[in-house]
């Protein structure tokens, strides 16, 4: 049997209980974000729950599903792109955003990190003195 299908059964209500598979990447206890758009991911998904657009155990369930499909991997980056499929499959599932939503969403954000992590001037001239 698969763990991470048997741990979408438990009763999950935050985060932090996410067991097996599933577990949040750590390091000495903290967890372990190796981009910006992996916090961001995962603060998204915990603010909407939190906010109420959807119980723990549905995005437990979804990120079940998605690590049985296609593994965890052994870092940080293949766990949240995982984590980030689940949270677009349940905001399309709830009719939270539309799939053509996400991508324009996804598309929007990738071209404003173009912009500041490839850009040559400098932001600081701007500011007061």
């Amino acid at each position: 049997m698969n763990p991470s299908l048997d741990a979408a059964n438990a009763p999950i209500n935050r985060p932090a209980d996410l067991p097996g598979d599933l577990a949040l990447p750590r390091s000495n206890g903290e967890l372990i974000f190796a981009e910006p758009w992996q916090a961001r991911a995962f603060g998204i998904a915990v603010a909407l729950n939190e906010n109420g657009a959807y119980p723990w155990r549905d995005f437990h369930a979804s990120l079940a599903r998605e690590i049985a499909a296609h593994g965890s991997g052994d870092d940080a980056d293949r766990y949240y792109a995982r984590w980030l499929a689940a949270l677009e499959t349940l905001l399309a599932e709830r009719g939270i955003l539309s799939p053509a939503e996400i991508a324009a969403r996804a598309s929007d954000h990738a071209a404003a990190n173009a912009h500041d992590d490839h850009h040559d001037h400098n932001h600081d001239s701007h500011q007061r003195r």
